[in-house]
C-alpha cells in the first residue's frame, strides 16, 4: 500500500534539485582550513510548495523579498539541515539557503525552505 501512495505522490513532482553543503578542507598553500561548496545530489525529482509569499518585509534601508516553500522529495535522500537546494519547477529556478530540519514520512520527506536573500 505504501509502494501505491508513493508512486502517487511522485507523480506530482515537475521539478529537479540540488543539493548543496559546505565543506572543510585544508588549503595546500597556506595550511589553513577553508570551507568549498559539495554537491550532495543533482538533478533529484521533486515538488516545491509555496506556504508565504510576501511582497517585501520591511528594514531599515531596503525592502527584502521575503518568500517560504516547502520541498517534497524522496525520503531515500538524506539532506542535512542548513543545505543549499537549488530547484528547477515549471521553467522556474529558485535558489534556496538554510534548509530546514526534514519532516520524514514512509512515502517522502518534506524539507522547509527559505529563498535566498534578495532585495527590492
Amino acid at each position: 500500500m505504501v509502494e501505491q501512495y508513493k508512486s502517487a505522490i511522485r507523480k506530482l513532482w515537475k521539478g529537479k534539485c540540488t543539493v548543496s553543503t559546505l565543506e572543510n578542507y585544508e588549503d595546500e598553500k597556506t595550511s589553513r582550513t577553508k570551507q568549498r561548496e559539495k554537491t550532495l545530489f543533482s538533478d533529484v525529482p521533486c515538488r516545491i510548495s509555496y506556504e508565504k509569499v510576501e511582497v517585501t518585509a520591511e528594514t531599515e534601508h531596503a525592502s527584502r523579498k521575503v518568500q517560504t516553500m516547502t520541498l517534497f522529495i524522496g525520503s531515500e535522500y538524506s539532506i542535512p539541515e542548513g543545505s543549499k537546494i537549488t530547484v528547477t519547477q515549471l521553467g522556474v529556478t529558485r535558489e534556496c539557503e538554510r534548509s530546514g530540519v526534514p519532516a520524514v514520512y514512509s512515502t517522502h520527506q518534506e524539507i522547509p525552505l527559505t529563498i535566498k536573500k534578495e532585495w527590492a
